[in-house]
């Protein structure tokens, strides 16, 4: 058995290497090739943490992979990062362990933008070029990295946080991009403003007003993916014209879309599964007045894709 270190992981440019690969796992759900159980999650309310255990398999992959993800959202103010977690790659054909990925939730953290930013282009207008970010954190950054490192044409970049040092500090950590990128501390002018917003906190309650978010505007929201997580006002996840998932079942149980459910006004019938937008099996955007929502709630086939890209580039599959 191999333990691959998150310093080996980060070597590796997975941003782009591990894109073809994240696409084919949204697909893989769609076309009938993903086996997904249920997640596994534990809420660890007193410490503002949480816990998933995602695990699955894609037909014809040598391996099947087993993961654990931790967010401890305290943990930024002891000078921590918020997410951890390991990979554990299994082989298809034996059973026996290929290698255990001591990434420390970088594959997570990584797969997870690069989800994003596939979303985001999927469904965002083909003049979009104004990306207002929401949150200050980890995600926040890495989808940045992500969409500059993916996208067919220059962007310009809005940060906003609770924290204005905090955004500072987004836009410091990513200056080695050289990007069109600034601060705001008007969240509803950010919405305003861009033609595509992601959003990447754990927040409670809801951020975004529908009033704020004008037609043609798309919108991935990236951080509810537990229950009672939610980012955008129901008004606006019900105004939609198109809301698109990367699992149903997780999304109006958990993800973005649940308090909208819960209240009556989606259904799982409004939902398309977003590889089936990918693959060109369902429409995406149909027009550029289309307010268009991707509800991502992370999927084990993504784990799968990064962690068969990374054991490749190693040469170790």
């Amino acid at each position: 058995m191999i333990v691959v270190d998150r310093e080996t992981l980060a070597s590796l440019p997975l941003l782009t290497l591990a894109a073809p690969a994240i696409r084919d796992a949204y697909i893989a759900v769609s076309d009938g090739r993903a086996n997904l159980p249920p997640v596994g999650y534990l809420a660890l309310p007193g410490r503002n943490a949480d816990c998933h255990v995602k695990y699955g398999y894609i037909e014809g992959d040598p391996i099947f992979v087993v993961k654990i993800a931790s967010g401890f959202y305290d943990n930024p103010t002891r000078g921590l990062p918020s997410s951890n977690g390991m990979m554990v790659a299994v082989s298809a054909e034996t059973g026996a362990v290929v290698g255990v990925l001591d990434d420390k939730g970088l594959l997570t953290d990584l797969r997870t933008g690069i989800g994003g930013a596939i979303a985001t282009m999927a469904l965002w207008r083909s003049d979009a070029q104004r990306i207002g970010i929401v949150g200050t954190g980890t995600q926040a950054r890495i989808q940045i990295r992500a969409l500059a490192a993916l996208s067919d044409r220059p962007l310009q970049f809005s940060v906003w946080g609770r924290s204005a040092d905090k955004a500072a500090a987004v836009v410091a950590d990513v200056a080695d991009l050289d990007l069109s990128i600034e601060t705001t501390d008007d969240l509803e002018a950010l919405c305003r403003h861009s033609d595509a917003i992601v959003t990447t906190t754990p927040s409670r309650a809801p951020l975004i007003r529908s009033d704020w978010i004008a037609p043609g505007t798309h919108i991935t929201a990236m951080g509810a993916d537990a229950p009672g997580k939610q980012e955008l006002d129901v008004a606006l996840v019900a105004r939609a014209d198109r809301l698109v998932v990367d699992l149903a079942g997780q999304c109006l149980d958990h993800g973005e879309f649940a308090a909208a459910t819960q209240v009556g006004l989606i259904d799982e019938g409004r939902c398309n599964a977003l590889g089936a937008v990918i693959s060109g099996a369902a429409q995406g955007r149909r027009g550029d007045q289309d307010i268009t929502i991707a509800d991502l709630t992370g999927i084990a086939t993504q784990d799968i894709a990064i962690a068969r890209t990374a054991l490749e580039a190693l040469g170790l599959l």
